[in-house]
């Protein structure tokens, strides 16, 4: 025991030195990695006259740590040079064929290599007399001593050890026959075994400090949150979303909720947060389901599938499939609100059910989401993340965890999948329909081939080599085109792109030409609508250009198409516009034409091509 000072009254004052020193030991102890070992080896501040001045510590193959009975230094300093000697065991640096004669160039590489993982560990503080300088290119310790041997230790590794720079810091048991009987308690576990314990247990804690379930890695540990322990649980037991569970962070602030609006649960694929409110009373099994919910939401892309859809009837759709997928994989268990369930609509995809919804507005506007009334789950639903390139980025990772979940989950056998839910996953690796291919096979719907026929009436050329034969020529029937038309509502008021117009034309010229129709009739809209007659596709480009004035007005060109004597009654019409446009009805075959990522103010029910 070490003397305690006693003041005038006889009470005991601390040593602060010995303080200090349990507190390093404390340390090590409570660390995962080297608590079994050091639980096993004994610690001791005996007094030792042998002890070099500038020594700390030193370690006996038996299993005891020696420590410099009158050396002061912080608890980070003891923890280091405590975590020092047990290195020297638990990696096996007491080999009998080293510690012959070159013990010193041994001692020497095993210090070199326990200072390098330490500092790599960032554990502890190395004292000001250890020198932890690790020998760069040797990769074993084997390496590092067949140098030290042919051409002695550098100098400055001479003090890597912690028993000073005239001792070694490891003493085997031919050493310290005194000792040799203390051996056999502690050869239940070798070194090794104790040390691959402690591996095993700092991965477990890393694993827990990455759940959020304690601060540090050999903090106390605080009980899971039902959805930790979801979130968890897919990562580890569910491969098909184990991959997208893992690249979320799961955030648990009632504070973030409420200024959110989040009742239950929220996604923000860009932010790459899952929010849930501690406050909602989820058990295990529903925390289960809705992180379920919010995973499947980014997986399968709904942030970016919307495509100028109103957002949130089109997370009302989405809502509507994944929870009948759930339901039908007996994922968790149904939270007691939020959840949109309807058998009627199994078998249908989002889009469906949005055009669906879009019809009866009035039934759909107030349901209730995970995340309240009237109010999407699905959040940063803006562009801005693909513009700055992180959304690419987002996305990829996203498809290839679900995908690869997919395969594990088929590989593994972990239950079926519903056939819409896999058909979606397997959907998510095949390029998008380029604009202009959906534009082509609408003008293929509304523009069969004309058939052409051969005439003698208009004579071919003659071939050389008979040129008294007459030949007749292919020609098309001028009725057979004279109703071969369509209409063009342009929004020419000054928010339009001129790059939109320049490919949005362009486009449908170079089809229209390509479907023999010989001319489209044209109307431009800002303010109001002007008539510019049929135009040949050829000419298209030339006669437009961009009025700058205000809002867009589209309803009175469409009304000028439809009353027209000399339009078609079966003319399908293109209206291409920014979407800053008011209300418009078309009550006859139409499409529009929109820039990617713009939305129009209603729910259209004609087709719609986005100009990338």
């Amino acid at each position: 025991m070490a003397r305690r000072r006693t003041s005038g009254s006889g009470s005991a004052q601390p040593d602060p030195a010995r303080a200090a020193w349990e507190a390093g030991i404390a340390m090590v102890l409570a660390h995962p990695l080297f608590s079994p070992i050091a639980r096993r080896v004994h610690f001791s501040r005996l007094p030792d006259d042998d002890f070099p001045d500038d020594g700390w510590a030193r370690v006996h193959e038996s299993g005891q740590v020696d420590f410099h009975p009158r050396r002061r230094g912080a608890p980070e300093e003891w923890a280091y040079v405590a975590a020092h000697g047990l290195l020297h065991l638990a990696f096996g640096h007491f080999r009998p064929e080293r510690m012959g004669g070159s013990w010193r160039e041994w001692n020497a590489a095993c210090d070199c290599f326990v200072a390098r993982f330490l500092a790599d560990l960032r554990f502890g503080r190395a004292p000001a007399e250890v020198v932890p300088l690790p020998q760069p290119g040797a990769r074993t310790e084997d390496e590092l001593f067949e140098r030290f041997v042919e051409s002695g230790i550098p100098p400055a590794l001479a003090r890597s050890g912690t028993a000073g720079d005239r001792a070694g810091d490891m003493i085997p048991l031919t050493t310290s026959p005194a000792r040799r009987g203390l051996w056999g308690a502690w050869r239940r576990d070798t070194w090794e075994e104790l040390f691959a314990r402690g591996l095993q247990q700092a991965v477990r804690g890393a694993v827990t400090v990455a759940a959020g379930r304690q601060q540090t890695l050999g903090g106390e540990e605080t009980p899971a949150s039902p959805a930790a322990l979801a979130r968890e649980w897919f990562i580890h037991s569910y491969p098909l979303l184990g991959a997208v569970a893992a690249a979320f962070t799961l955030v648990e602030d009632a504070e973030v909720c409420r200024g959110m609006d989040i009742q239950i649960a929220a996604i923000d694929a860009s932010a790459g947060e899952i929010y849930v409110n501690p406050h909602a009373g989820l058990g295990e099994e529903e925390a289960r389901f809705v992180v379920a919910h919010e995973l499947l939401h980014a997986g399968l892309r709904h942030h970016a599938r919307a495509h100028g859809r109103e957002p949130y009837l089109w997370n009302v759709a989405c809502d509507y499939v994944i929870n009948g997928w759930l339901v039908e994989m007996g994922v968790g268990q149904l939270p007691r609100m939020g959840v949109l369930l309807d058998p009627t609509l199994k078998g249908m995809s989002a889009e469906e059910i949005y055009d669906l919804i879009a019809r009866d507005l009035r039934r759909f506007r107030k349901l209730a989401t995970l995340r309240g009334t009237g109010l999407g789950d699905i959040l940063g639903t803006g562009d801005g993340w693909w513009a700055r390139g992180d959304g690419v980025r987002l996305d990829e990772l996203y498809r290839g965890a679900l995908t690869q979940g997919l395969h594990y989950h088929r590989e593994r056998g972990r239950g079926l999948l519903p056939a819409g839910l896999e058909e979606e996953i397997r959907a998510l690796n095949m390029p998008p329909i380029p604009w202009e291919v959906d534009l082509a096979r609408w003008f293929d719907e509304h523009f069969a081939p004309v058939e052409a026929r051969r005439t003698y009436a208009r004579m071919s050329r003659r071939q050389s080599a008979t040129p008294h034969i007459p030949r007749p020529a292919w020609v098309i029937e001028p009725e057979e085109l004279e109703h071969r038309t369509f209409g063009v509502v342009l929004d020419t008021s000054g928010s339009m792109d001129r790059e939109l117009l320049a490919k949005a034309l362009g486009t449908i010229a170079s089809y229209a030409i390509a479907r023999d129709v010989p001319a489209a009739r044209l109307v431009f809209c800002d303010a109001a609508a002007y008539d510019v007659g049929y135009v040949a596709p050829e000419e298209m480009l030339g006669r437009v250009r961009v009025r700058g004035r205000g809002g867009t007005v589209l309803q009175p060109g469409v009304d000028l198409l439809e009353e027209a004597p000399d339009f078609p009654d079966d003319g399908p019409i293109l209206l291409i516009t920014d979407g800053w446009c008011d209300r418009v009805q078309v009550r006859r075959e139409h499409a529009f034409v929109l820039p990617y990522g713009a939305s129009l103010p209603f729910v259209p029910k004609g087709k719609v091509f986005r100009v990338r």
